[in-house]
């Protein structure tokens, strides 16, 4: 994570052993993951070093993103679309701003096609093939390995896209991304968005399982199996991940611990409250992983199957600040290095300090890695002067002047506020009663929060579970192996439909299971979940409605309006009913560490 590296070990006898590291502690070790194993390994009496898996969360994708350091890209595109990405759907998220700041682009450089397919798949323009060769030529002597290809249409029809792959790849292009295989989907837009990320971001998720794998091997002398989160929540192995399915690869591993910990503690309507020391991730679970087709991260438009989180930057490491005469929580972080003032690195106050001052964290139970030789505890002693300083601060030229606590206090309820505010939005605001949900608290600093926002929300029930504060590692011991494939449709659904999307799903789950086969998965362990898509007509919210096969189009047709009410609070029983897509998700099952009761 941002702050923390947490690991959980399980020994051959079946115990589970944790630790939790800084990611960043320069001077002390690399890589905090190859550091934390071979701790576990040099605390094992027995010379047996064999490690049957290594499963992993990164934020190396999250963070080039966000960061702007990725590999340089080229991005393929058809004539007369080179803008098509700047201009995107000219959508002004804050309409009153007057100097506007458009999000950086993603590419290097743009190559504009000649070809044109209508969108019935008639061949309007054919691909020139010899102008195209010397562009590619061109900006690979750029130095420029990584490209991104997304022609109008390509989704459904693929085949100039296939061939302007192959002329890349015998060009020397060693990342190649193509539309119709990253993001299958309608809109130009947001599809060419998603394949270009994707060749963005696979370079540098490459090198990263390279340095980790390369750390086993030193450690080891061989490299054992290395499975990789995704943001829909399942597994990959190593070699299959790629960079648009990895963005939530760290909070995906939280989701599935909670609901594999609470449902096995009895409980059913989840609400995941997972606060690290970078932000705090939101999430939702009744039965079902809740999953949305597209988000926007860093302005870059995503079209691919990922976890429903909503993440604010409220953390333990979130700064604390007085300024334009209130007080400030974040968003920055203090990270992990310097990190919080009690860390001894001379850190800003950040909320952590807040629960210092005011008692809630005790030091005596706080890990020893802090300070110059990372041997120390935290140090109250740093806060109380800190804060003492603000409150002197703060009260210059007032009659009325505020006491520490109550400066710690006023900050923490600011905290509180935002993060009730963040589980509104994805319970209360889509027409979910929140009072009737158990609050599922986990992460480094989600139980100095818990009760407090349990409070604010009427909340009546919190469940944490035991390795609540590593659960995002956790998680991933559960986690099965998992594909995804999508087909767009866009086409009004009847009952006349029902055969074709037969055939349909059967072509994506084999697609999806020979994906899985491909991992070391038996046929007999691979289970499916299959999903429509729908929306109303002139509307773009879709509905995700599970598929049965047995299942008559009236009871599809019910159950998407009984969605569509509690969704939006009103009935659209004459409306026309768009089929956008279908989504077939193999699953390949996994050992799991026994829950314990």
């Amino acid at each position: 994570g941002g702050t923390f590296t947490d690991i959980v070990a399980q020994t051959p006898q079946g115990n589970l052993k944790t630790l939790k590291l800084l990611s960043e502690n320069p001077g002390q070790y690399q890589d905090a993951a190859i550091h934390g194993i071979q701790k576990f390994l040099g605390k094992e009496a027995s010379d047996n070093k064999d490690i049957e898996s290594v499963k992993m969360g990164t934020t190396a994708a999250t963070n080039a993103l966000l960061e702007h350091r990725g590999e340089p890209t080229l991005l393929v595109i058809t004539e007369g679309f080179r803008d098509a990405l700047r201009i995107g759907y000219q959508d002004r998220p804050d309409i009153f701003a007057l100097d506007i700041r458009l999000p950086r682009m993603l590419y290097t450089e743009v190559v504009e096609v000649k070809e044109r397919i209508s969108a019935h798949g008639e061949i309007v323009h054919s691909l020139e093939e010899e102008e195209l060769q010397k562009s590619l030529i061109s900006a690979h002597a750029h130095g420029i390995n990584s490209v991104a290809i997304a022609l109008l249409h390509g989704y459904r029809f693929p085949e100039h896209e296939k061939r302007v792959a192959t002329i890349a790849r015998e060009l020397g292009f060693q990342q190649i991304s193509v539309s119709h295989e990253t993001s299958p989907l309608m809109k130009l837009i947001t599809r060419a968005d998603t394949t270009l990320m994707d060749a963005y971001l696979s370079p540098i998720l490459d090198r990263h399982v390279s340095q980790v794998r390369s750390g086993l091997n030193d450690m080891l002398g061989t490299s054992p199996p290395m499975f990789f989160m995704q943001s829909h929540g399942g597994l990959a192995r190593a070699d299959h991940l790629r960079g648009k399915d990895s963005v939530f690869s760290g909070p995906a591993g939280g989701v599935v611990g909670m609901a594999q910990t609470a449902t096995s503690a009895g409980f059913e309507k989840l609400v995941g409250f997972d606060m690290g020391g970078t932000s705090t991730d939101i999430s939702l679970f009744q039965g079902l992983y809740e999953r949305t087709d597209s988000t926007l991260i860093a302005g870059v438009r995503v079209s691919t199957p990922m976890m429903e989180i909503h993440s604010i930057a409220a953390g333990g490491g979130s700064i604390l600040k007085y300024q334009s005469s209130r007080l400030q929580v974040g968003p920055h972080s203090a990270g992990a290095f310097p990190g919080p003032a009690c860390y001894r690195n001379g850190g800003p106050l950040t909320v952590t300090d807040a629960n210092v001052y005011l008692g809630r964290i005790q030091k005596e139970f706080f890990p020893k890695t802090f300070g110059k030789n990372s041997e120390q505890t935290i140090s109250a002693e740093i806060v109380k002067k800190r804060f003492n300083a603000l409150a002197k601060e703060i009260g210059k030229g007032k009659t009325k002047q505020l006491a520490p606590h109550e400066i710690a206090n006023g900050f923490l309820k600011i905290a509180i506020e935002r993060m009730a505010n963040a589980i509104k939005k994805i319970s209360t605001q889509r027409g979910h009663d929140v009072t009737k949900f158990t609050l599922c608290c986990f992460g480094g600093a989600g139980g100095q929060h818990a009760c407090q926002v349990a409070d604010t929300l009427q909340i009546s029930k919190i469940f944490i579970h035991p390795l609540a504060g590593v659960m995002s590692a956790y998680g991933m011991g559960f986690a099965d192996l998992r594909v995804v494939k999508q087909k767009a449709c866009e086409e009004t659904l009847t009952s006349n439909h029902i055969p074709q999307l037969n055939s349909d799903f059967t072509e994506l789950a084999q697609q999806a299971a020979d994906e899985l086969r491909e991992q070391g998965i038996e046929n007999k362990l691979i289970r499916f979940e299959q999903r429509l898509q729908l929306k109303i007509a002139g509307s773009d919210t879709i509905l995700f409605i599970p598929w049965i096969e047995t299942d008559p189009f009236e009871k599809i047709r019910a159950h998407f309006h009984e969605k569509h009410e509690q969704h939006f609070g009103f009935q659209a029983l004459n409306a026309e009913i768009i089929l956008e897509s279908i989504e077939s998700e193999a699953i390949g099952a996994m050992d799991y560490p026994k829950e314990k009761p």
